[in-house]
């Protein structure tokens, strides 16, 4: 499409996942020195400082809908931030330069910086209710699991669906307090858990992917982390649903004013109504979706996910950096090619 003034850049294309697979690089590369230092703080904002640099040179004008907070607590990548160059794509965007600060900190596996994006307008936005309850699954959920039966229920008929035996069955669940009764639901019904320290993010999209050891994600964790989600399920063909939790009589007023309904089960495309979207993420230490950043010698090698909802495409991109363009301030030029 074009106009007077030239070409009118709609939509995010393929392109656009290369360059942001540059940018959860450079995060998770510039978090790896706070790996098990025990500063969760200092390897965020290594790795914020990284994603916004490397942000501002890509060819899109992206809006931060997720963020790391609102402006006053978070000075860069916060909600509703314009990013990128502004010549390209009109995007949302939803960012999480460490998904699992703490992880990083204690030097535990499944930490990731991840990046989702999609048409603008098309993301949920959910920052003002912090928790939800979800539910993510491979294909054979859908028509199969629902986030309102009983955990139980849901398990066999999951494993009906998988043809499976139940003991055979395992299922991810954040490790907190307040699933102590739905871990032992869950194993009450024969299947195994999951136990994540933190991350729900890599824990849901292990349970849609089809050569994982995860069947099912479950459980209370973040809003922002839900949405995010969405945007890779759709590449991946699974189930999500969720519900939001308010925490107060405040925060549910907040959600209310928002437009989010406490009522409604929200899935995939309610969470992200455009099937256009993309999922970058890149290992900061080792896990099941990705492997961490090491150091070989003169090379830096970092491994990544990117995920197509359009065309359902999964890809990995290892890539290989030299050490010496990361000494130093963040040379953009330099490692741009």
């Amino acid at each position: 499409m074009t106009t007077e003034t030239g070409t009118l850049f709609l939509h995010p294309d393929r392109n656009l996942a290369m360059e942001l697979v540059r940018a959860t690089e450079a995060a998770a590369i510039r978090a790896v020195p706070f790996i098990g230092r025990g500063d969760k703080n200092a390897a965020d904002k290594a790795a914020v400082d990284a994603m916004r640099k490397f942000l501002g040179t890509v060819n899109f004008d992206g809006v931060v809908v997720i963020g790391e907070g609102e402006k006053d607590k978070a000075p860069m990548l916060y909600n509703g931030e314009h990013v990128g160059n502004g010549r390209g794509p009109a995007c949302d965007i939803a960012v999480d330069p460490i998904d699992g600060t703490s992880l990083t900190a204690a030097g535990r596996q499944n930490a990731i910086s991840m990046i989702a994006v999609s048409d603008r307008g098309s993301m949920l936005d959910a920052s003002m209710v912090f928790y939800m309850d979800k539910i993510v699954t491979s294909h054979e959920g859908i028509g199969v699991v629902d986030i309102r039966k009983p955990i139980g229920e849901n398990i066999r008929a999951l494993a009906k669906a998988k043809n499976k035996p139940i003991d055979e069955i395992v299922v991810a669940v954040l490790d907190r307090p307040r699933h102590a009764q739905l871990i032992d639901e869950i194993r009450a019904a024969g299947a195994g858990t999951r136990l994540m320290l933190d991350g729900d993010v890599a824990g849901g999209i292990n349970a849609a992917r089809y050569e994982t050891r995860i069947d099912m994600c479950v459980g209370v964790g973040g809003s922002p982390e839900g949405v995010a989600t969405a945007c890779a399920i759709k590449a991946l063909g699974g189930l999500i649903q969720g519900r939001f939790l308010p925490g107060s009589d405040d925060g549910r007023q907040k959600g209310l004013d928002a437009g989010l309904d406490f009522d409604r089960v929200y899935e995939a495309n309610d969470l992200v109504t455009s099937d256009n979207t993309y999922f970058v993420a890149t290992g900061v230490t080792d896990g099941g979706l990705v492997a961490g950043v090491r150091r070989k010698g003169p090379i830096i090698r970092t491994e990544s996910i990117v995920l197509r909802g359009r065309s359902g495409t999964t890809r990995r991109v290892i890539a290989d950096h030299l050490a010496a363009k990361w000494l130093g301030e963040l040379d953009v030029a330099g490692l741009s090619g």
